[in-house]
């Protein structure tokens, strides 16, 4: 039972002392996390348009050499 009380006290203590750190978190305002999630989506759809571009160049060349 001492064991038991010994992690439940430990798990306790860690939430609270997880609790108290979150609040000295400087949490991003409504407009930065707008910013920064536009740039985010806009940089993925780049790469993403970007390795679709490769892999369709890739496929027609490797298309070229196979039907030659």
């Amino acid at each position: 039972m001492a064991l038991h009380k010994g992690i439940v006290g430990a798990l306790i203590e860690y939430v609270r002392n997880s609790k108290e750190e979150l609040r000295k978190v400087s949490w991003p305002t409504r407009n930065d996390l707008i910013k920064n999630t536009l740039g985010v989506i806009i940089v993925s759809l780049a790469i993403a348009a970007f390795l679709g571009g490769l892999d369709y160049a890739f496929n027609q060349g490797l298309l070229w050499v196979l039907n030659r």
